[in-house]
């Protein structure tokens, strides 16, 4: 039975982890005051039209798409940033649909993605020891002992960097063109000559120009052709923003967390008497929880107890990150028991964080291949197991930076200097994200 959701604050009475030391809980309440007037950026409705996209891929119906950022600035949140990304999350898309033949749910890591975990609560630079940048949504990037210091205001900032992302998304889908299949020609102009990737997508764009052509000849021309459903979607991190954004919905009488249409609990978070699992027990957006190597079976059926008590499909979404060497050995045990018990779960790659390793320079980075290694051992297991693999969720850029290592326009560890712009993590650039689009659609066709 769906859990009494009228207390929304019972996690405050918690142990809440990776929460900022706000220096001044005053201007932090009145910040949390201003948040809650504020409407809902998102709709209820639109969440549970992504449950039901998310129920169809966890039959394997449907594949997701998961992706953007791994840290948002406040500072990215202009038109040709957010342009860029989205251009590559739909360039991706087609690429998955039409080569992979499956409907694709878009899930932006978008319009929220403002606040990082991290593994110390401290930086130390030439003997200078400063809190842990934490996001934009908490802190400042710069090394400074100001910039530092947690600042409530920050909240109202992401919120409306948040409004402009999704309004510039929703103005790139309804009136840029970005919705309309007949224009996927358009989104590859500044790409195809300089990338092997983009030569790739530019003569899948031709196929798909000749299929609308003969549908459109043929008496048909489909709505979707002219639409796309794009979600946003965050790590539920900095609970007071997120619990200032609950909405009780109208139509229903349950509250909903309007600050995205997905949120997530990382690896770092998702304690079972924590704060972070108690607090989405309570929310009816569908919800992801973050998997690493060292997940044992019992804590993924505790897990499924806690936050889908109704078995209900698309609520629940398992983003497994086990790395590409531990993925064959920790991924199989864990989906065949939760697959034996029952559980309507949705199953999504993460093959990003498990293979992070540091290269000579100092640069965090990460080598294609691997990550490409990690969605193939995705795959397999779930083939052996006869189970769905519903899904990839990467962190990209739409920009040509040079963070992470390989792809069909290589870039070498030497490299990672050029263009290293990331405000925490190494991210694929355009190229190499058709790159990994082009893989996962081979991969899905011949599963």
């Amino acid at each position: 039975m769906t859990r009494d959701p009228i207390d929304l604050d019972v996690w405050r009475r918690l142990p809440a982890a990776q929460q900022p030391d706000w220096p001044d809980r005053a201007a932090l309440d009145e910040v949390v005051a201003e948040l809650a007037t504020l409407p809902p950026l998102v709709f209820a409705g639109e969440c549970d039209q992504l449950k039901e996209r998310l129920a169809a891929a966890s039959r394997g119906e449907a594949f997701v798409l998961q992706g953007g950022d791994c840290a948002e600035t406040f500072a990215g949140a202009t038109a040709d940033a957010v342009r860029n990304k989205l251009k590559t999350l739909l360039q991706m898309a087609v690429v998955l649909t039409y080569a992979g033949s499956v409907p694709v749910v878009k899930i932006g890591r978008l319009a929220g993605q403002f606040a990082k975990p991290r593994s110390k609560p401290f930086e130390v630079r030439d003997g200078v020891e400063l809190p842990a940048y934490r996001g934009d949504m908490v802190n400042g990037f710069d090394f400074t002992p100001e910039s530092r210091v947690p600042d409530p205001r920050r909240l109202l900032r992401a919120y409306h960097s948040a409004a402009v992302t999704l309004n510039l998304c929703r103005a790139f889908i309804t009136k840029g063109g970005y919705a309309d299949l007949r224009q996927v020609h358009a989104w590859n102009q500044d790409f195809v000559a300089e990338s092997p990737a983009g030569q790739r997508y530019e003569r899948l764009a031709r196929d798909i120009d000749k299929a609308i052509q003969f549908m459109h000849a043929c008496g048909a021309d489909a709505p979707e052709f002219h639409t796309v459903e794009l979600y946003s979607s965050h790590e539920a991190l900095i609970l007071d923003y997120d619990r200032a954004l609950t909405r009780v919905d109208s139509r229903t009488g349950l509250p909903y967390d309007v600050s995205a249409h997905m949120v997530w609990i990382g690896e770092r978070t998702r304690q079972l008497d924590g704060a972070h699992v108690e607090f989405f027990s309570r929310i009816r957006n569908p919800i992801g929880v973050k998997l690493g190597p060292t997940t044992a079976p019992e804590d993924a059926l505790a897990l499924i107890d806690r936050l889908n008590p109704d078995n209900e499909p698309g609520r629940l979404t398992f983003i497994t990150r086990m790395g590409a060497t531990k993925i064959r050995d920790a991924l199989p045990t864990l989906v065949e028991k939760v697959s034996t018990s029952g559980a309507q779960v949705t199953w999504i790659c993460d093959p990003m964080h498990g293979n992070t390793f540091e290269a000579p320079s100092g640069h965090k980075t990460r080598r294609l291949d691997d990550i490409l290694d990690e969605v193939v051992g995705f795959f397999e297991v779930h083939h052996a197991l006869g189970t769905h693999p519903g899904g990839i969720h990467i962190e990209f850029t739409g920009d040509d930076v040079t963070e992470c290592v390989g792809g069909g326009h290589p870039i070498d560890e030497s490299d990672l200097g050029l263009r290293y712009e990331t405000a925490c993590d190494p991210r694929l650039n355009r190229s190499q994200s058709l790159d990994l689009a082009f893989r996962v659609a081979e991969l899905y066709r011949s599963n």
